[in-house]
């Protein structure tokens, strides 16, 4: 991990009762001239419906719980330079025990949005829920290390002692989570223990009764149409911008809900959204012409950087009623065959307009450093003859009258994959794998559903999961360290190839990407640590468990009402183009 450099951003000296407000540095945005910028609303949107008002249960990728959390936790990284700085902390922690310990005092007077006090019991409490495997959090494995739990103790009312089993890199992202009330969830947990928890915050919940630790507290939600949230105004009490004006500027951010991204992108086109994410050559076009042809007052920044993010396919090896399937799946050869059937080229240029790139590692190709220093680890690129050869020493020699492959007994060499409905993206490139699997006499029967479905399916555990391949994305991650906690180790919850009721690992493979995942973690070297992701990298290319497919590039696109972006030199995918805080409406 960096040496991280911990800069004095409070502007007062606060009582025990008054917050010492976090000023966020005028260098973190691209215009100054604020002074008069109040009110109003940001309107973005998502393709799926929610399941949950819950932090607990919550798995969506864009949540109602995760869009309150936004501006919350103990540490924030700097876009200036990656360094975590204090933001909910009231300093740097006093670190000891050989790097294992850290001692944190919680900045003094911040409020939920009902008012209550945020203390140190509300971190201990939402630590507790998450490492709760009956609760089922998502954040389950954030709060373990090599097998073990992090420990989270209260040292007084405005202090937290965190114990990792061993050194880690990336202890400050870690420590960084959202407090939710001790109040509320912390008080059904002692109650009634996990399942008080899960009953709580459903969507019949009224929202006057929904409390948030960050800059938005939901104020309005009407299922299949839109989600509103207003500003946190106790979060402006602590939050203030470099002249000591309260944040956010805005007063409300809104969530419409769409059909999919060709939705979202008319509503955008139409003047009815501020922002959208264009994700190939055809949506840069549409959004030009619209802007060419003064149909659109807008700003637009093709290519601002690689994605943070991958597409890929994985293989479920839990499938204990459908023995052919199971053996099937947990071939290596197989996996193989299916990573040369992936035509990457084709899925760049049809599915992203040929803005993006060929993925072969879980490394996101933004992380720069790291996919060069693992630029050694196997490739397996688009060769049907490859994919034909390794299918053949498996037994599929012949085919049947419909041209699929079929083994010694006739058994069609066939499988089902699913995707989430809506994602244009992913629907095409999950089209254009199954075209040429069918050239070598792969059947796949290649099906869009609903994602909260097709998540249930992929954190499913046990013997026999309910899939056969699902075709997804993951996004984010940490420049410090940037493999999955929760998809590398075997027992993370997106371990999604192998997810056994224990956990276990099947292959000794698994069990070597579980130990280089955690010494590399451990290795506060920055060089050492990306030589032991090489080598993870490797053994990850070798066993093939994933196949990635294709990385978008990030592009950015705003309408000109919207105010308050980032410096160009300071958008990239894994910041962003804004932070809400400092966006305003002109």
């Amino acid at each position: 991990m960096k040496k991280a450099l911990f800069v004095a951003l409070a502007m007062t000296v606060g009582s025990a009762a008054s917050a010492a407000p976090f000023v966020w540095p005028a260098a973190w945005t691209g215009e100054q001239n604020t002074a008069n910028k109040r009110g109003g609303e940001y309107r973005d949107f998502t393709i799926s419906d929610f399941k949950t008002f819950n932090p607990f249960t919550s798995a969506e990728a864009t949540s109602i719980p995760g869009t309150m959390e936004d501006g919350a936790g103990l540490f924030i990284q700097d876009p200036r330079n990656d360094d975590f700085i204090p933001y909910m902390a009231d300093a740097a922690p006093t670190v000891s025990n050989g790097g294992r310990r850290f001692v944190v005092k919680i900045r003094q007077g911040m409020k939920f949005s009902d008012g209550q006090a945020i203390t140190a019991d509300d971190w201990v409490t939402t630590a507790t829920i998450h490492k709760d495997d009956k609760v089922g959090s998502n954040s389950f494995d954030s709060f373990r290390l090599a097998g073990k739990p992090i420990t989270v103790k209260k040292i007084d009312t405005y202090t937290l002692q965190f114990d990792f089993p061993q050194v880690s890199s990336t202890a400050y992202g870690i420590m960084s989570y959202a407090p939710w009330p001790d109040h509320i969830f912390g008080a059904a947990y002692r109650s009634g223990g996990a399942e008080a928890v899960k009953k709580l915050w459903t969507l019949g919940t009224p929202t006057s009764q929904i409390v948030s630790p960050g800059t938005w507290v939901l104020d309005t939600y009407r299922a299949g149409e839109r989600a509103v949230f207003k500003k946190n105004t106790n979060w402006g009490e602590w939050n203030k911008d470099s002249r000591g004006q309260a944040l956010p500027y805005l007063n409300n951010y809104s969530l419409r809900i769409v059909a999919d991204q060709n939705a979202g992108l008319a509503a955008y086109l139409a003047g009815q959204i501020d922002s959208f994410g264009p994700r190939n050559a055809d949506d840069l076009a549409q959004i030009k012409r619209a802007i060419d042809a003064n149909r659109l007052q807008a700003v637009l920044l093709p290519n601002v950087s690689p994605q943070a993010t991958s597409q890929w396919i994985t293989f479920n090896w839990n499938k204990a009623g459908d023995p052919f399937k199971q053996k099937l799946f947990r071939d290596v050869r197989f996996r193989r065959a299916m990573s040369h059937i992936a035509n990457r080229k084709a899925m760049v240029d049809l599915a992203l307009g040929g803005l993006g790139s060929e993925t072969y590692y879980s490394v996101y190709p933004i992380f720069r450093q790291q996919i060069s220093a693992g630029a050694s680890a196997p490739k397996y690129p688009y060769n049907l003859q490859a994919a034909t050869n390794l299918l053949r020493q498996m037994g599929f020699t012949k085919k049947n009258a419909q041209g699929y492959l079929v083994d010694g007994s006739g058994k069609v060499l066939e499988f089902n994959l699913s995707t989430n409905s809506g994602n244009t993206v992913r629907e095409q490139l999950g089209r254009i794998f199954a075209d040429e699997a069918k050239k070598v006499g792969v059947k796949v029967n290649f099906t869009p559903i609903d994602f909260n479905n097709l998540v249930n399916q992929l954190t499913s555990k046990g013997a026999n999961r309910p899939f056969d391949a699902i075709l997804l994305g993951l996004a984010n991650g940490s420049n410090v360290w940037p493999f999955g906690v929760n998809t590398v180790p075997c027992g993370g919850n997106l371990h999604s190839y192998n997810n056994p009721t224990n956990g276990a690992c099947l292959t000794s493979q698994e069990t070597l990407m579980t130990k280089l995942y955690y010494q590399g973690d451990a290795t506060l070297d920055a060089a050492r640590r990306r030589a032991i992701g090489a080598q993870l990298m490797k053994t990850e290319a070798e066993l093939q468990p994933v196949i990635y497919l294709v990385g978008s590039n990030y592009h950015v696109t705003f309408n000109n009402r919207v105010g308050g972006e980032r410096a160009r030199n300071q958008m990239d995918a894994y910041y962003g183009s804004r932070v809400l805080p400092l966006t305003f409406i002109k």
